[in-house]
């Protein structure tokens, strides 16, 4: 998929993002870490967590809310930006860090990340796809391998609020 129909399906979808996120913010987990996302191609049930990094360049704190999947105990997110032949901002700027703080529900931790490789990469894949059928989708729609980025507890934190974020996220 080229990056401009991507652009073009996160107009769409631009509004639906910003309110879920902030729900998620503001309710402290409460609401928003499941949602209905059959309108994208998934179940109705699809798990969300928020993920707080800071702008490699802007320096700002960003918070964006994911889909995401437990495999063998740790938080598994995938960079897949709909498909678009770049990858995501977020990820870029994860990238750049050794750590990572990430909210599940009205729960918040700091933690370590990593992403797999070889034959453990193709098993996260496939939970992966088999809970987001529409990921399947995204990496048939471009060349670059999607990725996917583990994540691991290390310690507790207090939850996000909205006051966290210093930037907002482009669309």
């Amino acid at each position: 998929m080229s990056d401009a129909d991507s652009a073009a399906i996160r107009e769409v979808r631009k509004d639906w993002v910003s309110e879920h996120r902030d729900m998620y913010l503001q309710s402290g987990g409460a609401q928003g870490h499941l949602m209905d996302i059959t309108a994208v191609g998934a179940y109705s049930l699809g798990a969300h967590c928020l993920v707080k990094y800071k702008g490699r360049k802007s320096g700002k704190v960003f918070i964006t809310a994911l889909c995401y999947s437990i495999v063998a105990g740790e938080v598994v997110i995938c960079a897949s930006k709909g498909g678009a032949d770049t990858h995501p901002d977020w990820y870029l700027n994860l990238v750049a860090s050794p750590e990572v703080e990430f909210q599940i529900a009205t729960q918040a931790y700091r933690g370590t990340w990593r992403e797999p490789e070889g034959a453990e990469r193709e098993k996260v894949w496939a939970v992966m796809v088999d809970n987001f059928p529409f990921y399947a989708n995204y990496q048939k729609s471009t060349t670059r391998v999607i990725p996917l980025v583990m994540m691991k507890l290390a310690e507790e934190i207090p939850v996000f609020k909205e006051s966290d974020a210093t930037g907002q996220r482009q669309f």
